[in-house]
């Protein structure tokens, strides 16, 4: 048995979207919303997702990344009660969760940034963030100039060199995991952290909870110099995340081998051995369903999403393949109000596929644990293996307009070959598998 993350499905909810909150927090009263949250936790449970992503929670005045409290639940989905609470049900179900950690900036209203407008060269906090200058104007027109998050004046990016700002954001840290006994971080824009601070937080959190989870948002670059024992356990894939779409759109399957091959592969993968998070769509960018061309191929899309190498992740309301494209700048399309009970009848066949998926994967270690093997590949047609001893399951995908016959060469010497959709037993002669797919069809074979 591995790390519980190592073998987990994620559920990756962005609250202020799916209950419908304002997009401005304007109010002073705490509006109870967490209450619709745990209604979710029962279908999470049944998707066979073991952990949630649930963020960002801090206090905070627009979409939740401009932080105004970091030891505040934002007062348009609840109180700190409201959350333990919801911790407290998704822990009775098995359910890990893992929240948003903002802390490479924070929003304007946050009391330190509040000091300097007020003190300004007298305030104790100018060292806490990048290029204070009293010499400087900003848009907002302060008569001070600061370094702002790729130039998104609403967010001000906190000095990782003055060791206060470091005791703060430990603390902070430590304040969830002693009063909600949460199970890992997700750090926001972990590509723009120092890295000696993401060891620091590695140090104290090993020591705050043996098995705490750390993951970074990490878009481009080397995912190797962030995922090792002294920092971070994972980042997300971005590199297969475009693979999974853009492989299916232009028919090449190929685009995807290539990705897990370079990332995986036995005998040279740069990233083998590390477990990264992957995703078919997140709250930044545009809902799988509307990336496809062929509606067909979110079908064969979810098949490698659990079955390839990494952590799978579902986005709220994809599994009933809901539809979302950002609008210029505007996120909220990705970040719609979701009814459980009304999504729940427009798309019964994906979900069930989704369940189908997430079972398949509670079921075979290999799914998590198992060593990649590419078996077929054409543009159309895709099969591998995941190998654990002299056991494994062998997945095929076809993302074809018409019905394939497959030959698949046999990795192990296997007595027994099942599928793990219907239980049929797959045919072997000569130690090839020989099956057919439909259009969009996939194939989970059992084998040992």
């Amino acid at each position: 048995m591995g790390r519980w993350f190592e073998e987990a499905v994620f559920y990756h909810m962005y609250p202020i979207g799916m209950t419908g909150a304002p997009r401005r927090n304007e109010q002073t009263e705490v509006t109870h919303r967490f209450d619709e949250l745990e209604k979710w936790l029962p279908h999470i449970d049944s998707l066979g997702c073991t952990a949630i992503y649930i963020g960002p929670l801090f206090e905070s005045t627009s979409h939740g990344y401009d932080t105004r409290d970091y030891k505040l639940v934002d007062r348009r989905l609840g109180d700190n009660e409201d959350f333990r609470h919801f911790v407290d049900e998704a822990h009775e179900r098995g359910i890990k969760v893992v929240v948003d950690g903002v802390f490479n900036h924070t929003g304007r209203e946050f009391f330190a940034f509040q000091d300097i407008q007020k003190n300004r060269e007298n305030s104790p906090y100018c060292s806490w963030y990048k290029g204070i200058n009293f010499g400087w104007n900003t848009p907002y027109n302060d008569g001070f100039g600061y370094e702002a998050w790729r130039n998104c004046y609403e967010l001000v990016n906190l000095n990782f060199w003055e060791p206060k700002v470091r005791e703060y954001l430990l603390d902070v840290i430590g304040f969830w995991i002693d009063e909600f006994d949460i199970d890992g971080i997700r750090l926001d824009c972990a590509d723009c952290l120092e890295f000696s601070f993401m060891e620091e937080m590695r140090r104290y959190t090993r020591d705050k909870k043996e098995d705490f989870w750390l993951m970074g948002e990490v878009i481009h670059g080397d995912y190797s110099r962030y995922v090792k024992p002294e920092m971070l356990d994972s980042v997300t894939n971005y590199e297969l995340h475009k693979g999974l779409y853009s492989g299916h759109n232009d028919h090449n399957y190929f685009e995807i081998a290539h990705t897990i091959r370079r990332e995986f592969d036995q005998n040279g993968g740069i990233y083998r051995g590390m477990k990264l998070y992957s995703f078919v769509d997140n709250h930044d960018v545009d809902r799988i369903a509307s990336k496809l061309q062929v509606p067909g191929h979110i079908y064969p899309v979810y098949t490698l999403l659990f079955t390839l190498p990494g952590i799978p992740s579902i986005y709220y309301g994809s599994e009933w393949g809901i539809k979302g494209k950002k609008e210029g700048a505007n996120d909220d399309p990705l970040r719609p109000s979701v009814n459980l009970e009304e999504e729940a009848a427009e798309d019964p066949k994906l979900l069930e596929w989704v369940r189908t998926l997430g079972r398949i994967h509670k079921e075979q270690p290999a799914l998590s644990n198992g060593a990649y093997q590419e078996l077929l590949l054409t543009n159309r047609q895709y099969a591998f293996a995941r190998i654990m001893g002299d056991e494994g399951v062998i997945v095929a995908v076809n993302n074809d307009e018409n019905e394939a016959e497959l030959n698949i060469r046999m990795p192990i010497a296997a007595s027994k070959c099942e599928s793990l959709i219907d239980g049929v037993a797959v045919s072997v002669q000569d130690n090839m598998l020989h099956i057919k797919l439909l259009p969009n069809e996939s194939q989970i074979i059992a084998i040992g």
